[in-house]
């Protein structure tokens, strides 16, 4: 792939010269610019608030003049900086020549694109590359409303990195790849990587992120959502943080989908399982319209696709106006004219107003090719605290689904389940009274979910340690509280169900 360029966005440097990118990824790593290098010279304060875009705690971090300060203000804060300065620390020359750093002024240079160090999962020193000021979007604008930016890390890209499941797979498709992150993690245990972008810019910036990361490189291709697909084409994973912001308009290519209201977000899961694998994942991050006269988990339900079990999670809400507020600032639209920005924010409401809208949802779907005969399909909010990464999580939901659908209350109370690690059991009630009002179970891991549970519930899930099974363990408790075995097993079986669904106990076998 050649070099790319956009309207006035700037030049890219050559993906052509692979020898080039390992020379300045072997430079960059003996200068320790990388994440745990950034944290160490800048400090949490100005560490955290470069992930903010702002620069100044920074700039004061780097005034001296050591080979990590020098990179620091040439790749993230986008300075120039004295031609031999970075000499002593880069192949200059190669980087001008493959267009890593262009000329500014008689002795200085600059950087054409921001190289943005990235922690893999397990340690690996990685490279984002994005444009220019785009390192990371959010509420105080990307500094480019150019049509063809390409943003680098952001919340969502983080997010959806972590909540995808890890397995070793054949095959991985990351659809609508930005600046390369999905395919990028995608490379540490698919065989093979496809990556499509509707903008050939992206499509660039993703192969200079592989190469300056070391991965293997990716087969990239141009096209909108499944186009670049051939019809007989499966994967065993399929990602995409898509633009799934619901605008007026498509201004924006990294964000606004084309398509009206959450159009794009219900093509993008309906068309995915016939893309699928046996057994195979999709997972995206999505957005979708809360509309006057039906329930949202109906809407999200009908955009499953046949043959599929699915896990949607709403993990955000907003009405109208926080949604339109959120994305006008995105895009920097609060720094205009007063009368354009209320214009703007005015075709908003206009939009969401002929729709029925009355609020947005924002959150996570999960799909997984299935044979079983009646798929399974979770729709929930959970808007609570989590914990990343959720991948091993997501995978063992579905592993619960499996167990659950094969086995009826007989198969239950034969099963033997152990209390899964870092569950802890909390007592609700008055001061002083001699029983508790309910008993909650609390997971401290993964989704964090706490349920309620009756007395029996908590003392069955307190011995479950894989020894005996349901059943034995509810006769023992039947005889300890003086209740019919016989009933007891025939009311417990529901409670038993939900634990396992939701991940507090989990078959021993």
């Amino acid at each position: 792939m050649g070099d790319v360029s956009h309207t006035s966005l700037s030049p890219l440097p050559s993906s052509d010269r692979a020898d080039v990118a390992a020379r300045l990824r072997d430079a960059l790593l003996g200068a320790s610019f990388t994440a745990d290098g950034l944290l160490d010279l800048l400090g949490a304060p100005a560490y955290a608030a470069l992930a903010r875009s702002e620069t100044v705690p920074a700039l004061r971090a780097t005034r001296g003049d050591t080979p990590l300060e020098t990179l620091v203000r040439l790749f993230l804060l986008q300075q120039p900086v004295p031609h031999a300065r970075v000499a002593d620390v880069l192949p200059v020359q190669d980087c001008l020549e493959s267009g890593w750093l262009t000329r500014a002024g008689a002795d200085e240079v600059a950087a054409t694109v921001d190289i943005r160090p990235y922690g893999g999962p397990g340690g690996e020193d990685w490279f984002i590359v994005s444009d220019l000021g785009c390192a990371v979007g959010g509420s105080g604008g990307i500094g480019s409303r150019e049509e063809g930016v390409v943003l680098g890390v952001g919340g969502a890209s983080t997010t959806l990195a972590g909540i995808t499941v890890r397995t070793p797979v054949s095959s991985a498709l990351d659809l609508g790849t930005g600046s390369g992150i999905q395919a990028l993690h995608a490379a540490q245990h698919a065989t093979r990587v496809t990556a499509t972008d509707l903008n050939p810019r992206a499509l660039h910036i993703t192969a200079l992120t592989l190469a300056l990361s070391g991965a293997p490189a990716a087969d990239l291709r141009e096209g909108s959502l499944f186009e670049p697909i051939a019809d007989d084409e499966t994967y065993d994973l399929i990602v995409s943080n898509p633009p799934f912001v619901i605008s007026p308009g498509a201004r924006l290519t990294y964000r606004d989908g084309g398509m009206g209201g959450d159009d794009l977000c219900r093509t993008l899961v309906q068309q995915a399982g016939d893309r699928l694998s046996d057994g195979g994942y999709a997972q995206f991050l999505a957005n979708w319209q809360h509309v006057e006269g039906e329930e949202w988990q109906d809407r999200l339900r009908s955009w499953v696709p046949r043959g599929c079990d699915a896990w949607i999670v709403q993990r955000e809400v907003q009405d109208v106006t926080q949604y339109a507020e959120l994305w006008l600032r995105d895009a920097g639209d609060h720094r205009d004219d007063p009368a354009e920005y209320q214009a703007r924010y005015d075709a908003w409401l206009d939009e969401f107003e002929a729709g029925k809208v009355k609020a947005v949802g924002f959150g996570w779907i999960t799909l997984r090719r299935t044979a079983a005969a009646e798929p399974s399909i979770t729709v929930e909010e959970w808007p609570h605290s989590i914990e990343q990464p959720l991948g091993e999580t997501v995978r063992a939901h579905f592993d619960r689904v499996d167990y659950l659908r094969a086995s009826d209350d007989a198969a239950l109370l034969d099963g033997h389940f152990r209390l899964v690690a870092e569950v802890v059991q909390e007592q609700v009630g008055l001061p002083g009274a001699e029983d508790p009002e309910h008993v909650v179970l609390r997971q401290h891991r993964g989704m964090r979910r706490a349920t309620k549970v009756d007395t029996v519930g908590a003392g069955f899930a307190g011995v479950c340690d894989g020894t005996l099974s349901a059943g034995r363990i509810l006769d023992a408790i039947a005889q300890l509280v003086g209740e019919d075995p016989v009933l007891l097993r025939d009311r417990t079986p529901a409670q038993i169900r939900l634990l396992v669904e939701q991940g507090f106990l989990e078959p021993a076998e």
